[in-house]
């Protein structure tokens, strides 16, 4: 077939759903398939052949590359190629993206007689995203059926991570270890396991703001470079996203901060919190609520400069006493305690010392930034359950730059009495510490990256209710790196950590 042909069966939704008019005035049976296709291969052939057999016209739609949610190394082929893959197929008719992220829309858009899905859709397969009953409903709302084929079974997935590395060797070697020693479904059966806890995570609550502006140039009268404004948008940070980050994988998540009487950006906080976020607010005098406004060239995202508007002296004496009250109200009933500390204020030494001795199982992780770096380390606290940092972090703390990384780390966990310390390394991936059984590595999933901010937040906010029930070190390494690889996919804490994602990704790497 050749190219001008196959680019004439490439349509929008739009312009099909004119053509798929004129069809069902001539009679014919109109069929839609739908997937990411992103290794075209036997399977996906004779699935759709058999597709084509049950009617008369065959539609194909392809989830977009922004949708491809399974895991940050994939799609590995931009939508463009898949599409062009499957239009060169003689039994397929036309080809469409899909603009959304499942297919119900497309569904109701084409109105297909019948609506073809694989054998990996089978009766007993586990309906993870309930994305499937969610078609069949489409399909039956515009009078269509769903059917499943039975053709033979190959997975894209498996053959690319077999065939087509798409990770350095060294991690596809990690990798491939890692498949021999877990399945899938032992690491979604301890994802599952999470929401049996209940969580308090305490810590400044942050909006963080992004302003995007267009270079104009240098002032003619001042040496600065002046911008042009564009827009600006603005996500939940800190504890916020901690816990937003949280609510999809936990029963029941509290949260304990403060907010500024000066523009608390509440109604904002409580509209952007998941529903299972329950917030407890004190209330600061003389602050406002912590805002980092970040300024962006945004044609390459170039990070200009950053403008913190906040008090970060401690709370008042009234403030302290209202916080003690939730605390202890809160940390009774709490299983986890999670205390993201970036050192704005809301943290007295009073305060971690009631912290440290009435949680059940206390996560620290302390934060270096631009307002505390020198006096803010993880040694204001005297003891936790599990501590995540950065590696600067540490070796701020133990005022030691260049040595070996591995003694700080057991130093670090034998003085505050913790039997595990997480320590990130950025590309390099992440080292475990668990006291008893040593030092574990895993490496960084991430494949593409569009901005860092809020990715240590991610993978504390996992990492540390894995650490709490048990779960294996080199598990607990493997999912704080995927959710951090989840997160610099996306601006800042834009999107929460979503769970049907991280599954599928599990899924993926691990097929």
């Amino acid at each position: 077939m050749g190219r001008i042909a196959i680019l004439s069966k490439t349509r929008s939704l739009e312009d099909l759903s004119a053509l798929l008019d004129e069809a069902r005035l001539q009679g014919k049976t109109i069929v839609h398939c739908h997937g990411v296709f992103d290794l075209l291969h036997v399977g996906h052939i004779r699935h759709l052949e058999e597709a084509k057999a049950l009617g008369d016209v065959l539609i194909v739609t392809v989830t977009p590359d922004c949708y491809v949610n399974k895991g940050p190394h994939r799609p590995a082929f931009q939508q463009d190629l898949r599409i062009e893959s499957i239009a060169a197929l003689d039994a397929v008719d036309y080809v469409a993206v899909n603009r959304w992220e499942t297919a119900e829309n497309a569904i109701k858009i084409l109105k297909p007689d019948i609506y073809v899905k694989g054998p990996d859709y089978g009766q007993g397969r586990p309906d993870l995203t309930g994305g499937l009953s969610k078609e069949e409903d489409a399909v039956e709302s515009v009078g269509g059926r769903l059917e499943i084929t039975n053709t033979v079974q190959y997975s894209s997935t498996s053959l690319l991570n077999r065939y087509v590395p798409l990770f350095p060797p060294d991690m596809n070697g990690w990798l491939g270890e890692f498949r021999d020693e877990y399945t899938s479904g032992e690491i979604l059966d301890y994802l599952e396991r999470l929401r049996e806890l209940r969580v308090v995570v305490i810590g400044e609550a942050i909006i963080d703001e992004y302003v995007y502006c267009n270079a104009l140039g240098k002032s003619s009268k001042e040496p600065i470079l002046a911008m042009q404004f564009d827009s600006k948008e603005k996500h939940l940070g800190g504890s916020l996203a901690i816990a937003n980050h949280l609510a999809d994988f936990c029963g029941e998540v509290r949260l304990v901060t403060y907010l500024g009487t000066i523009h608390p950006h509440e109604r904002f906080i409580r509209e952007n919190l998941k529903p299972n976020v329950q917030p407890e607010f004190v209330m600061k005098s003389g602050s406002s609520t912590i805002v980092k406004r970040r300024f962006i060239e945004q044609y390459q995202f170039s990070k200009l400069f950053e403008v913190y508007e906040m008090n970060d002296a401690f709370l008042t004496p009234h403030e302290h006493a209202q916080l003690s009250e939730i605390l202890a109200k809160e940390l009774a009933h709490g299983d986890v305690a999670m205390v993201a500390d970036f050192g704005h204020g809301l943290l007295s030494p009073e305060a971690i010392r009631m912290v440290e001795s009435r949680a059940r199982f206390l996560a620290v992780n302390t934060q270096i930034n631009a307002a505390n770096l020198g006096y803010h380390t993880i040694s204001r606290y005297r003891k936790a359950d599990y501590i995540s940092i950065q590696e600067k972090e540490i070796r701020v703390d133990r005022r030691d730059p260049r040595g070996k990384l591995n003694p700080l780390v057991e130093s670090l966990s034998r003085e505050l009495q913790c039997p595990s310390v997480m320590v990130t390394q950025g590309n390099k991936g992440t080292l475990l510490y668990q006291q008893g059984q040593g030092f574990f590595e895993s490496p960084s999933l991430a494949t593409k990256v569009v901005d860092r901010v809020g990715a240590g937040d991610a993978l504390f906010a996992l990492t540390a209710p894995c650490v709490a029930m048990g779960v294996p070190a080199d598990v607990v390494g493997f999912i704080g790196n995927l959710a951090g690889a989840q997160a610099v996919m996306t601006v800042g804490n834009s999107r929460a950590l979503d769970r049907v994602q991280l599954l599928r990704s599990v899924e993926s790497l691990l097929k």
